[in-house]
C-alpha cells in the first residue's frame, strides 16, 4: 500500500500485538478498523473524562438482537 500523503511504500509493525501501517518518510500511522481500540485497551491506562461530557439526558442504549457471525466481524 502507498502512502496518501507522499506515495512512499508503507511498511507493516506489530506493536503491543496489533498490526500498524507506517510511512517511514513522513512517518505517518495508518490502523484499520478496531485497531485502535485494540491499542488503548492494551495500553492500561484509563482515559480521562472531559468535565461536562455526557451530561445530557439521553435514552439508555439497548443492544440490538445478535444476528450472526458476520457481525463479530464487520460493524453493520
Amino acid at each position: 500500500m502507498q502512502c496518501p500523503i507522499d506515495g512512499t511504500q508503507l511498511q507493516m509493525t506489530d506493536r503491543a500485538g496489533v498490526e500498524i501501517d507506517y510511512c517511514p518518510k513522513c512517518r505517518g500511522v495508518w490502523l484499520d478498523r478496531g485497531e485502535l481500540d485494540k491499542i488503548i485497551e492494551r495500553s492500561g491506562t484509563p482515559i480521562p473524562e472531559t468535565p461536562g461530557y455526557g451530561q445530557v439526558d439521553q435514552k439508555p442504549y439497548k443492544k440490538k438482537k445478535r444476528g450472526g457471525f458476520l457481525e463479530d466481524l464487520f460493524d453493520f
